[in-house]
């Protein structure tokens, strides 16, 4: 099953923030735990993640820090401020309302 790029483009953000909840990461990071998750079928550019990260920072639901990789190299990090823990929960609560409505028309279907 291939996800469509409307799908995709929806789940970013609840994607994005369930990663930084787990703990603080890197942008190429995020989008290879991303793509393992949905076993290859969503795979991020570099160039479609940042701006999405940045907006993120904008809003509060993110922070941005220079870190230092294991090789020495510095590496920009983001975690989860407590805003976005917030705005997490609530999209979280938006994606199991669609799933249970989904679930409900289901039935309803094989009735």
């Amino acid at each position: 099953m291939t996800l469509s790029k409307d799908f995709v483009a929806a789940s970013t953000t609840p994607l994005i923030l369930s990663v930084l909840s787990i703990e603080e990461s890197y942008g190429y990071a995020i989008i290879a735990q991303v793509k393992e998750l949905s076993d290859g079928e969503i795979q991020w550019a570099d160039g479609m993640l940042y701006p999405i990260l940045h907006r993120l920072e904008k809003k509060g639901w993110v922070e941005a820090f220079w870190g230092v990789a294991e090789t020495g190299r510095k590496r920009k990090y983001y975690r989860l401020c407590d805003e976005g823990k917030t705005e997490l929960t609530h999209q979280r609560a938006q994606w199991q309302k669609l799933n249970d409505m989904l679930k409900t028309l289901e039935r309803k279907a094989n009735v």
